[in-house]
């Protein structure tokens, strides 16, 4: 709707995951750099976390796009499975191997497969999203299955990637084997304050913008109200430009993001703090 208005090629801020919009800030590339390395050191396990919207799902997607497809398999779980016999289906749905049977013939079919991939020089990633939803369970169900490696040999890697939720379960005394075997992690912290506006002018620049079109004042207030949080920041500008276009601003002032916050805490969803500038 606005995108012409404002001479972008597309909207800067959607709350979809997009790596082709990463804004590599420090706790971002820390956080990449310990995914790449443990995929790339053979770890047996590793574990992302991070609030709500803070690009966390983004970083697997632009981790996946260097995987080789050649050399590895890769599967992705989003759902959550409960127990242990659900998480091995959406295991092997996630690698496109069979999924249906009893569980000692899908636990069976799943040691055979990794055996066959380790012979035949592939590797196995397997990614599981939202992870802090898993019950103990299936996160016990997961260690079992890295039981199969052996000595220096890793023939299944595990990604887990989750709320800070997911840290807390990890400290749980009954976890305390499979913690053990977790060998590269990190917490991503939200933008500091000094970021978000250098967040929002490469958003803007990424999709054709030429020109500062939110004010110093305006990042700040978005900053403020946003507590750094990427998505809560995509959100408030995108509305901000919504409102731009209706009353057609050039720039987007303090004055804009007051109204779009006070709109915001009075009719959304989503708490929300700042100072409100009177237009």
């Amino acid at each position: 709707m606005y995108e012409a208005y404002y001479g972008l090629k597309e909207k800067p801020f959607s709350i979809l995951p997009d790596p082709n919009l990463i804004y590599w800030g420090r706790t971002h590339r820390m956080a990449f750099g310990m995914l790449e390395f443990g995929v790339m050191n053979n770890a047996q396990c590793s574990v992302i976390t991070g609030d709500v919207g803070s690009g966390k799902t983004t970083l697997i997607r632009h981790l996946l796009r260097k995987f080789n497809p050649k050399t590895m398999d890769v599967g992705v779980i989003t759902n959550t499975p409960q127990g242990r016999e659900e998480l091995l289906q959406s295991i092997m749905l996630s690698l496109n191997l069979p999924f249906e049977g009893i569980y000692p013939a899908l636990l069976k079919s799943f040691h055979d497969f990794l055996y066959a991939q380790h012979a035949n020089g592939r590797r196995t990633v397997l990614i599981v999203d939202e992870a802090q939803s898993l019950e103990a369970a299936a996160l016990e169900g997961l260690r079992m299955l890295t039981n199969i490696n052996v000595d220096k040999i890793q023939f299944l890697q595990l990604i887990l990637v989750g709320q800070p939720q997911l840290k807390d379960m990890l400290c749980r005394p009954q976890l305390l084997q499979f913690a053990q075997r977790v060998s590269s992690d990190f917490h991503l912290k939200p933008l500091a304050q000094d970021e978000v506006a250098k967040y929002i002018e490469f958003r803007l620049s990424a999709v054709g913008s030429r020109g500062h079109l939110f004010s110093d004042e305006a990042c700040a207030m978005i900053a403020e109200a946003s507590h750094g949080i990427p998505r809560m920041i995509n959100i408030l500008c995108d509305t901000a430009l919504v409102y731009g276009f209706s009353t057609q601003s050039d720039r987007i002032t303090s004055e804009l993001v007051g109204l779009v916050i006070e709109d915001k805490r009075n009719f959304g969803i989503f708490p929300m703090n700042g100072h409100v500038v009177e237009a």
